[in-house]
C-alpha cells in the first residue's frame, strides 16, 4: 500500500505542477471546480441515502457528468470524501523544500500541518459533515487514516533530511541508518544544505527522533481539530493548533541549537541563540528593543496588582 500510496502523491505533483504552468490556470481552476461540484454530490447522497446505498453513477448524475467523467476525477466513491487533500499534499511539500534552512525544522513542520488546518477552516460546514459522516462508515475512517498517514511520512522524511544534511555538512559523508536513509531526502531539497551544527542529536536516535516528532504534530493537529469539529466549527481553531504547537516543542525541543533560528523570532545583539531560561530571554527582548542600552529586571509578587507592577517599573525608569 505505500508504494502504491508514493506513487500516487508522485502522480498528483506533476499533475498539480503542469496545470500551474502559462495558460493552464483555467484549465486547473474547472478541474478543482469539478472535484468539488462531485464531491459536494456526494456528499449529499450519502446523507440522504445513507452511503452504502450510494453509486457511482448516482452522484455523477446528481453532478450531471458521466459516470467515466467521475473516475477521471476520483478512483472509488470513497476518495470523493477527500477532494482537497492531493493538493494540500503538494503545497505542504512545497513549503517544506522552500523553507530556510535556519529555520527550526520543527517551526516547519508545524507550518506544513497548518496548510491542513486551513483547509479543513476554510468549509466549516462541509468539514463537520464529512466528519459525523466519516464517524458512522468504518470504510471511511480507515481511508482516512491512510491520507493522514501521507502527511506524517511527508514531515518524517523533512526531518531525516534536516539531520542527513547536518551530518554531510558536519562530518563530510553522510550517516548510514538502513532502510530510513533511502527516503531522507525525498521531496526536501534538504540534501547539500548546510544545516548549522546541532541538529544530529545522536546518530542512531535520530530516524527515531524525526518520525515521534512528526507524529507528535500530526498528532495533536487531529486532536484539535476533532475537538472542533465536535464543536460544530466553532472556535478559534488555528489558535488551539498553536498551543499544542508550544506544547510540543517544549517537549521535544526545548533549547534550539546555536545558530538555529525560531521563526519570527528576534535575536538580540550580544546574546546567545540557545538563551535557556526565562529570564534571559526577558533580557534578549530588552535589548534587541533598545540595542546598546541598559536592562531594567522588576521582581513582583504573582499576586501584586498590575497597576502597581507597571506604578514600579515607571519610577524605575525615571517615567
Amino acid at each position: 500500500m505505500d508504494r502504491e500510496q508514493s506513487s500516487a502523491e508522485q502522480d498528483v505533483r506533476t499533475v498539480t505542477v503542469a496545470e500551474q504552468g502559462p495558460g493552464n490556470r483555467r484549465a486547473a481552476a474547472q478541474r478543482q471546480q469539478m472535484r468539488q461540484d462531485l464531491a459536494a454530490a456526494a456528499m449529499e447522497l450519502f446523507a440522504t441515502q445513507g452511503y452504502e446505498e450510494t453509486t457511482v453513477d448516482q452522484i455523477a448524475a446528481a453532478a450531471g457528468v458521466a459516470r467515466r467523467t467521475f473516475f477521471r476525477y476520483f478512483r472509488s466513491k470513497e476518495e470523493a470524501i477527500f477532494p482537497d487533500h492531493d493538493d494540500t499534499l503538494v503545497r505542504v511539500a512545497d513549503l517544506l523544500a522552500s523553507a530556510e534552512p535556519e529555520e527550526h525544522p520543527l517551526d516547519v513542520v508545524c507550518r506544513g500541518i497548518k496548510e491542513v488546518l486551513h483547509m479543513y477552516a476554510a468549509t466549516p460546514g462541509v468539514s463537520v459533515a464529512r466528519y459525523q459522516l466519516i464517524r458512522q462508515v468504518p470504510t471511511l475512517r480507515e481511508r482516512e487514516i491512510a491520507v493522514v498517514a501521507r502527511y506524517e511520512r511527508l514531515f518524517t522524511r523533512y526531518l531525516l533530511g534536516r539531520f542527513d544534511a547536518t551530518g554531510t555538512a558536519a562530518g563530510g559523508a553522510r550517516n548510514e541508518r538502513g532502510p530510513e536513509r533511502d527516503h531522507a531526502t525525498v521531496g526536501t531539497g534538504a540534501e547539500g544544505v548546510a544545516v548549522p551544527a546541532g541538529w544530529q542529536h545522536g546518530g542512531d536516535d535520530d530516524s527515531m527522533l524525526a518520525e515521534v516528532s512528526a507524529a507528535a504534530v500530526v498528532a495533536a493537529h487531529n486532536h484539535v481539530l476533532r475537538r472542533w469539529l465536535r464543536a460544530g466549527g466553532h472556535g478559534d481553531v488555528e489558535a488551539q493548533l498553536e498551543h499544542s504547537f508550544e506544547v510540543i516543542r517544549g517537549t521535544f525541543w526545548a533549547t534550539p541549537p546555536r545558530g538555529v533560528r525560531r521563526r519570527g523570532t528576534v535575536v538580540a545583539p550580544g546574546a546567545t541563540e540557545d538563551a535557556a531560561t526565562p529570564l534571559e530571554l526577558a533580557a534578549a527582548s530588552a535589548l534587541s528593543a533598545t540595542p546598546g542600552g541598559e536592562v531594567l529586571i522588576t521582581v513582583a509578587r504573582t499576586d501584586a496588582p498590575l497597576e502597581l507592577v507597571l506604578d514600579s517599573i515607571k519610577a524605575a525608569l525615571g517615567r
